[in-house]
């Protein structure tokens, strides 16, 4: 302890003045004894500066803006358990009413017939649709007097939360592998990896690698022509966390939703671009006969009944209650502008990169095609000293992160790099970032890479 601390604690004292900032925080252990909330709160804040700058992270899905509005819904609900529909049965009206807006966005033939729920993120609704689809298939199996002991799940090259599904309920995933000349799931290539095993195929509305949108129809038409051959008729979820609140707004044209009967169910991520708060996501089936009714379970409250069938059973209502607000605030229109200027900023910044002449652009941002990102990699004509793993790492010098990452086998020779282009990453914000690349190439330029990673040492690390 400072030979200048005071003995006694004084309310009036300055933060940095006091005697529980004149030492280090504890690390490994609980303290003895309690301190000054205004202290610890600030050497807490302190530590946090060290995470950097959540705007400038391009890396991220996710949402790092927020209204104030938000900020008051969040404080406001942060003791209310959403599960709880006895407790709080308006927020359980709230959280049907978003289901029902969902249901209509996403074209339901009847969204008063559909079902669906609220889930901490898309991972948790992409296991409930995962869940739904096997004890669909298991179900008729059984019916069938079939063996049900082998299922297996068709995917393209998906995000983590479908290896977790499949590994935890013991499902063989049958990931086609992404080529490289199809850096997606093709209708073609999915067709030999299905048989009677088959519980369902994931078609994914915006690429974790690349942020293109799968061609969910085409898929769907091979589905029919597989079932007209063999007779197996086999569903479609679609993995909308990030296309399934940008589509309906800037390209409500695609063929992706409930307009198709073979999809029949959809998860998205409400804290992605549907603008809600960390620990939002949402599925819906088509129909309530698309979920089986032994995932559901039966909750009498005010003399009514709550069908209740998510993972998780304690979690706070503030991100639901926030995506209502965000609903009835924004509506069709407002998202619509506030994707739509983060469509544009991704067109600026790939254009940006093209004029570089080093940098070949894999995805524009096209709002036709994916949602708004810029991925891109380094040309192989390129005549550089240096690879995408050392130019991200130098970004981060000024604040940004932009990944550099390998794709997926069949294809994880090539290397990119992603921008993410979110609500919040303005314009001029991507002006600055394009300014900053300029300056790191320009610094690559007079600098020699000292221990830069190799190809194969980036793709390990970036796994």
């Amino acid at each position: 302890m400072s030979i200048y601390s005071k003995k006694q604690p004084d309310e009036y004292e300055n933060i940095f003045a006091s005697r529980n900032a004149d030492h280090p925080l504890r690390k490994d252990r609980l303290p003895e004894s309690e301190s000054d909330p205004r202290v610890i709160s600030e050497l807490v804040r302190d530590e946090l500066f060290l995470d950097g700058n959540a705007r400038q992270n391009l890396a991220t899905f996710c949402q790092t803006y927020l209204d104030k509005e938000v900020h008051e819904l969040m404080d406001l609900s942060i003791s209310k358990n959403m599960i709880d529909k006895d407790e709080y049965p308006q927020t359980a009206e709230i959280e049907e009413r978003c289901v029902n807006m969902i249901a209509r966005l996403w074209n339901a033939p009847d969204e008063q017939n559909s079902i669906g729920t609220s889930t901490v993120g898309s991972s948790e609704a992409c296991m409930l649709g995962g869940l739904a689809m096997y004890y669909r298939w298991r179900g008729n199996r059984k019916k069938a007097g079939k063996d049900f002991s082998r299922p297996n799940l068709v995917c393209g090259p998906v995000q983590i939360c479908w290896h977790k599904f499949a590994r935890y309920w013991d499902i063989e995933l049958r990931e086609v592998p992404m080529e490289k000349d199809c850096l997606y799931l093709s209708p073609e290539a999915m067709r030999g990896y299905l048989d009677e095993n088959t519980i369902g195929v994931v078609s994914t509305m915006g690429l974790t690698f690349t942020g293109k949108y799968e061609p969910v129809k085409e898929i769907c038409d091979a589905l029919d022509a597989y079932e007209q051959e063999t007779g197996l008729s086999i569903s479609l979820h679609v993995d909308a966390a990030s296309g399934g609140f940008l589509a309906p707004f800037c390209a409500p044209e695609i063929l992706w939703d409930f307009r198709l009967p073979r999809v029949k169910s959809i998860s998205a991520s409400g804290h992605k671009f549907g603008l809600a708060p960390l620990g939002c996501g949402w599925v819906v089936w088509r129909d309530r006969s698309d979920l089986p009714e032994n995932l559901i379970f039966h909750v009498n409250y005010l003399g009514g009944d709550m069908s209740v069938f998510q993972l998780n059973f304690s979690r706070p209502a503030g991100q639901v209650i926030s995506q209502y607000y965000l609903f009835l605030r924004l509506g069709m229109s407002g998202y619509r502008k506030i994707h739509g200027n983060c469509y544009d900023a991704a067109h600026y910044l790939a254009g940006e990169l093209r004029k570089l002449d080093i940098f070949e652009i894999v995805y524009d941002g096209d709002p036709r095609l994916g949602i708004p990102a810029v991925t891109w990699k380094l040309k192989d004509d390129a005549k550089v000293h240096f690879n995408l793993y050392d130019f991200a790492d130098k970004l981060r010098s000024r604040g940004w992160q932009v990944p550099a990452y390998s794709l997926p086998a069949h294809a994880d020779q090539i290397v990119v790099q992603r921008a993410l282009i979110r609500h919040g990453v303005s314009l001029d914000m991507t002006v600055l970032l394009a300014a900053d690349i300029k300056r790191t190439l320009a610094y690559f330029q007079t600098h020699e890479v000292v221990t830069n990673l190799t190809e194969a040492e980036g793709r390990a690390f970036s796994h």
